[in-house]
């Protein structure tokens, strides 16, 4: 199975940023398996968007995107679950 590149828009970056050290540190974990296995156990597909799904890390979600075509991941966002679907 071939590797997914991982892009963060610039959001995601800026969402990343505002994490807490430990919690930070989960997420990319998390974020890096996406290249890997871009659809893990436990992903859900948003209703209503193309392409786009969400993990769980704790009280987080990360929104993102897959685009099998030219093997690439796009993390659009990254908040607190109360947060992520306003």
């Amino acid at each position: 199975m071939a590797r997914y590149r991982v892009e963060f828009r610039p959001s995601a970056e800026k969402d990343l940023g505002r994490l807490a050290s430990t919690m930070r540190q989960r997420v990319i974990d998390a974020i890096w398996c996406l290249a890997d296995k871009p659809r893990p156990v436990g992903c859900r597909k948003l209703v209503g968007g193309k392409d786009a799904y969400r993990i769980r890390v704790g009280d987080y979600r990360i929104i993102y995107t897959i685009s099998d075509i030219v093997l690439v991941v796009g993390i659009h966002s990254i908040r607190h679950r109360r947060e992520v679907y306003r």
